[in-house]
């Protein structure tokens, strides 16, 4: 299993919940470009805890998976 995979597993046995800069840098992506996501409602399901927002490592892995492309589109 891959480092990022490793950690994601933790990440749900111990707390599924991420902040935004750790959901940005487990999908590869800028804090700020999670951040406009979200304020645009394209992201991946969020919820204000407080006043941080945190995304389920589940809704993120849903997320991703619904913009999986074939090879052949690059």
């Amino acid at each position: 299993m891959d480092d990022t995979a490793t950690r994601a597993q933790a990440a749900r046995e111990t707390c599924p919940f991420l902040t935004a800069k750790q959901a940005a840098f487990h999908l590869g992506l800028a804090y700020s470009t999670l951040k406009r996501l979200r304020q645009t409602g394209k992201g991946p399901t969020c919820r204000l805890h407080g006043r941080t927002w945190r995304y389920h490592i589940d809704d993120i892995e849903t997320w991703s998976a619904a913009r999986a492309r074939g090879g052949d589109r690059g």
